[in-house]
């Protein structure tokens, strides 16, 4: 089953619990603004890049597309 890929402005969330708005799509990937980060990875510029296959859309967000 293939999975929705999100769309600027969308809340995702990461399997390493990354939750952050997508700012940018890359063709293999989505670079994020990070809202919340429940892992034990640090990111000083509060951004990351997460591949499309690492993520899954907030459930909220995914019913208004």
């Amino acid at each position: 089953m293939k999975t929705a890929r999100a769309k600027i402005g969308d809340q995702i969330i990461s399997h390493n619990k990354i939750k952050g708005i997508v700012t940018k799509i890359n063709e293999n990937s989505v670079i994020i603004d990070i809202l919340e980060n429940n892992s034990d990875l640090e990111f000083p510029n509060n951004k990351t890049v997460i591949s499309h296959k690492h993520y899954e859309l907030l459930k909220e967000q995914a019913l208004l597309h």
